[in-house]
């Protein structure tokens, strides 16, 4: 079991690096595994501090989904299940940290020029959507 935390201030989103398999190099959403008698909320709020130094509050669930990582030969390497929240910034200043290589805000309007997870795209599209429908 692991979480993600779609970090949103104004019309900005936090993206992290990866810096280790699986998605090495790739930008995502912070995120990570839960730990034992850790709750998901509790989870998410600490993976986005430890990757990137800001606290967090969560608003709600987003998605529960399934990543099924495969080699070359189909052979399963990974397989989480994501538990995704879309949380607000408490604190703004970021910082590399844990297991990332890069944290930026980056601008809604500017996601399509990073290399993305194929989750984390599909998280920001849902939250595009839904904050289209709030405004």
């Amino acid at each position: 079991m692991a979480v993600g935390a779609v970090v949103v201030d104004d019309s900005r989103v936090l993206l992290v690096r990866r810096a280790q398999d699986p998605s090495k190099g790739l930008w995502s959403v912070p995120g990570g595994l839960i730990e034992l008698g850790e709750t998901a909320e509790e989870a998410a709020r600490r993976e986005v501090k430890e990757e990137t130094g800001i606290d967090v509050q969560i608003e709600r669930l987003l998605d529960v989904t399934d990543n099924i990582v495969r080699d070359d030969k189909g052979k399963i390497r990974f397989h989480y299940v994501l538990i995704d929240f879309l949380a607000r910034p408490m604190t703004r200043t970021a910082e590399s940290r844990s297991d990332v290589s890069d944290v930026k805000w980056v601008l809604l309007d500017d996601i399509s020029t990073y290399s993305l997870t194929e989750g984390a795209r599909n998280l920001i599209l849902k939250i595009e959507v839904t904050e289209d429908r709030l405004n």
